[in-house]
């Protein structure tokens, strides 16, 4: 396949990918069965951790924020994408759900280096501060191709 015929193919899937609708909630509650039945599964884990944590205070608030947190953040990325591309709102639940992730990273890096040879816990610790710097570089810093941005555009889109 020659470079010419790529480029058009990639464009082809670009504007395919731009003009496809947003899709809307088709049952009331807001969230497929599969989700609601993730976070069953995820309530149903969480109640038997703290069940076994045997009143142990650092693991009930490991657990309690763990779940917190990541309800916090569930929540977040459903609102940034129902939100218009290039909206106030929309940076800042992006630097939302980045504080969130970035917490939680944090958070089950601490527990695991925990229980690790001081050597593993430096590769934890380095793997934790790469994904934190490297998820802010892709949510804030970097940008889009051009010519990406004039497809979608093109589809009255705005990035």
């Amino acid at each position: 396949m020659n470079s010419e015929h790529q480029k058009y193919r990639d464009e082809a899937l670009l504007e395919q990918h731009a003009i496809q609708p947003v899709l809307e909630d088709r049952e009331g509650l807001g969230s497929s069965w599969l989700t609601l039945l993730g976070f069953l599964f995820m309530t149903f884990n969480s109640g038997m951790a703290l069940y076994r944590s045997n009143g142990d205070f650092g693991d009930i608030a490991f657990v309690i924020f763990s779940y917190s947190t990541s309800i916090l953040l569930f929540g977040c990325l459903r609102i940034y994408q129902r939100e218009p591309a290039g909206s106030p709102r929309r940076r800042s639940v992006k630097m939302a759900v980045w504080s969130l992730t970035t917490m939680l990273t944090a958070t089950f890096s601490y527990k695991v280096a925990e229980v690790m040879p001081f050597p593993v816990q430096v590769a934890v610790w380095t793997m934790t501060i790469a994904t934190v710097l490297a998820s802010f570089y892709v949510f804030f810093l970097h940008r889009e191709a051009e010519g990406d941005k004039v497809i979608i555009k093109r589809q009255g889109y705005s990035c």
